[in-house]
């Protein structure tokens, strides 16, 4: 049976057999009560890693940017983000609904917004326009391909946030593939943040979950945010303990998802038709664009998957690929292998008409 190569995102992992028996021998109680010993220890290690006061645990990382958002804005204010943030294209429009809040969606390079950018979107003191009360930003970034945000633009866009007496979140759910690529600690970059998750469902590996950190008061107040959203979760201490357990043997790991998919990138590159930059290959994720070969990202990704290799259409030109714990060297050969052919074949055929 042929073995399906999945690069349709690092959330597809599933869990070690270490991480396995970490869950199954996980000490838990109750977490809406404060009484899981596993969940609170996951909880402290994330916040101190970052260099926050406090954590909290949710079943997601949209959870997680929504009890943020919630929690740092009041109804009828406007948060600036970048136009292909997560929080903006991925989430639901649930920002307008459960926190009444409207977006200024601005066009970073590569998912990158300036400190200039950012200026220029705040609102002025009048009664007519919504105050603006939030900046987000995203690192690394999906849409961009997994494109780290420089942490100079983060420390400049944290001291106009203070100018402007304005918070500033940032949506860390692959923040461990940025600190692991560029060596740079992750509390280095929530130092400039006023509050910020992370994720332990995609490069970590984790089946579930995700931890919002930030000064004590904020995380009570997100406490009672998550309640509200459905996200208090009881035993929860056994999706914890495969979070604790990623962290001692999952992070350390990471550069070899950013040499697979560097080394994917390289074979894509060759493939005549396919535009891929190769600089925007920072991390674990590969975008590509297939417009010149004529075909649908939709039809590709479907003709792929009969092969064996899983991609995901990602626009209405492109196609994502992302590397992962589930797939080792001899995977990417064989999807690069797989893509090559593919293309040449469609290649060979559209000549022919």
């Amino acid at each position: 049976m042929r073995k399906i190569i999945d690069l349709r995102s690092d959330t597809v992992t599933r869990p070690t057999p270490g991480m396995l028996k970490a869950m199954f021998r996980a000490e838990v109680g109750d977490d809406v009560f404060g009484d899981d010993p596993t969940v609170n220890r996951l909880q402290e290690r994330v916040a101190e890693l970052l260099g926050k006061e406090a954590g909290l645990f949710l079943p997601s990382g949209t959870m997680a940017n929504q009890v943020a958002v919630k929690c740092l804005t009041e109804p009828g204010e406007e948060v600036i983000l970048d136009s292909e943030s997560h929080l903006f294209r991925y989430e639901a429009a649930a920002s307008a609904v459960i926190s009444g809040v409207q977006f200024c969606a601005l066009a970073g390079n590569r998912g990158v917004l300036t400190a200039e950018q950012i200026e220029s979107g705040f609102r002025p003191d009048d009664i007519h326009q919504p105050r603006t009360a939030l900046v987000c930003l995203e690192n690394t970034h999906n849409r961009a391909g997994g494109v780290i945000y420089p942490l100079d633009e983060i420390e400049r866009i944290s001291k106009l946030c203070r100018r402007k007496k304005v918070k500033l979140y940032l949506d860390g759910a692959r923040l461990w593939n940025a600190s692991v690529a560029l060596g740079i600690p992750p509390q280095k970059y929530a130092k400039f943040c006023d509050a910020l998750m992370v994720c332990f469902s995609k490069g970590l590996g984790c089946p579930a979950g995700s931890v919002l950190v930030g000064s004590r008061g904020f995380i009570q107040k997100a406490r009672r945010a998550r309640k509200m959203l459905g996200g208090g979760m009881r035993q929860s201490g056994y999706l914890a303990a495969a979070g604790l357990y990623a962290l001692d043997h999952h992070l350390s790991r990471l550069p070899q998802d950013h040499k697979r998919a560097r080394r994917l990138a390289q074979a894509i590159a060759e493939i005549p038709g396919v535009s891929l930059n190769l600089d925007d290959v920072q991390t674990n994720i590969v975008v590509f664009d297939i417009s010149a070969t004529g075909m649908a990202p939709e039809e590709a990704a479907r003709s792929l998957s009969r092969q064996g290799v899983r991609l995901i259409p990602f626009g209405r030109t492109k196609l994502r690929a992302v590397t992962h714990l589930d797939v080792d060297d001899a995977d990417i050969e064989i999807a690069a292998r797989c893509l090559q052919r593919y293309f040449a074949r469609r290649g060979g055929a559209e000549e022919g008409r």
